[in-house]
């Protein structure tokens, strides 16, 4: 008799993963499809995405011991741990992982030579990151999960990674061009930034009566986030 529901299970499990993933797959189409200058290599953009779903484990690792540790010596259910929590270890961990991953497989790739480069490399990342939280967040809670998530999480992540793409591409250049404590303030910027605007999302999408906060937050930083990829795209330059 269980043999009727198995695979009604199958194709709603398969449904749950697809509603998880399109999203992302279109956002890493949008922003490789904006790369006029070379087409990045399908074996480097794979190997990207991967490292994204690596990062969301070690994030994740992280997470959990600084969480434990911050319930220790915090009281919950006040600013200061919220704070603490979204800004200093959510965030930081997140897109520090995100960074150490990105840099690990593309900064020394022969590919990496357009300044644009570094945007399409931490979309992918931060995408592949986003998909694989999203596959778990979806099959742990269902459908209405994915299309908040596919609105609001999975294009958050890629503006951060295009903030992180934005000083990820001019830490490259700077280094290229002998500027070294440029291109080292580009690379703290590479995280500081995207932890910055990743801590205020999860902070004001938490807080409570801040809906209107949010949809205006998520708003500015969809636009901001798709003039710097446009601007970027177009004044892509070999470094």
């Amino acid at each position: 008799m269980y043999y009727f529901i198995l695979p009604t299970l199958f194709s709603y499990n398969i449904i749950l993963v697809a509603a998880a993933v399109i999203p992302a797959v279109f956002l890493m189409v949008k922003v490789y499809r904006s790369d006029r200058m070379e087409a990045e290599s399908t074996s480097l953009l794979w190997s990207l995405m991967k490292a994204g779903i690596l990062s969301s484990l070690l994030a994740l690792v992280e997470e959990r011991i600084l969480g434990g540790l911050l319930n220790l010596l915090v009281p919950e259910q006040t600013v200061l741990h919220e704070v603490i929590l979204y800004f200093g270890i959510v965030a930081f961990a997140e897109e520090s992982s995100k960074y150490l991953l990105l840099k690990r497989r593309s900064w020394r790739s022969a590919e990496f030579d357009c300044q644009y480069d570094g945007v399409v490399y931490a979309v992918f990342v931060s995408l592949g990151f986003a998909l694989w939280e999203n596959i778990s967040y979806v099959m742990a809670y269902g459908f209405g999960t994915a299309l908040v998530r596919a609105l609001t999480a999975i294009p958050g992540h890629a503006c951060f990674g295009v903030f992180m793409g934005i000083f990820y591409g001019l830490a490259k250049k700077y280094e290229r061009r002998g500027q070294q404590d440029t291109a080292k303030l580009a690379r703290v910027l590479c995280v500081l930034i995207p932890a910055l605007l990743h801590g205020a999302y999860d902070f004001i999408a938490t807080a409570e009566s801040g809906t209107w906060y949010f949809v205006v937050f998520i708003l500015l930083l969809f636009a901001v986030s798709y003039y710097l990829v446009g601007k970027a795209a177009k004044n892509d330059q070999y470094i």
